[in-house]
């Protein structure tokens, strides 16, 4: 009779157990959820907004076939000190933030937390400046505060 090398028989589940869990580690998404790398390698250390500074405004050129200047700033979160490109949606919001104000960035909200639409790289946005609404002030509702 022909053996083979999976446990067979009444007391072999713990063995057949023990061999399915090895075998999950080849298994790529099972071995990235269970370590957490997503959660280590992400700047915001799997935090939905997180504060920084503004370093520097720069304008980034949209891919192809768009052709356009996209207004972002480079931020350094306050919680690790890591550095960030953040994109400023809305007309006229580069007016609205000046380098070293406070910040808060989220995700862009591209595909698995990556870039959207034609900008390279860019995977978070601006939403506050100074603890005030970026699109309230692009709308007019609110000034922009002094730190």
């Amino acid at each position: 009779m022909a053996r083979t090398k999976s446990p067979r028989g009444q007391f072999a589940a713990r063995a057949l157990k023990k061999k399915r869990q090895r075998f999950r580690w080849s298994d790529k998404n099972y071995k990235r959820r269970t370590l957490k790398i997503k959660k280590k390698t992400d700047p915001l250390q799997g935090a939905c907004m997180a504060e920084g500074i503004v370093l520097e405004k720069v304008g980034i050129e949209s891919k192809q076939p768009n052709s356009a200047i996209r207004k972002c700033v480079r931020v350094q979160l306050r919680k690790n000190g890591k550095q960030v490109s953040a994109f400023l949606p809305g007309d006229s919001a580069l007016t609205f933030v000046e380098e070293h104000d406070a910040v808060t960035v989220v995700g862009i909200g591209g595909a698995m937390g990556g870039a959207i639409g034609d900008l390279p790289g860019v995977r978070w946005k601006v939403i506050k400046v100074n603890g005030v609404s970026l699109d309230a002030m692009i709308q007019g509702k609110k000034e922009r505060a002094i730190r």
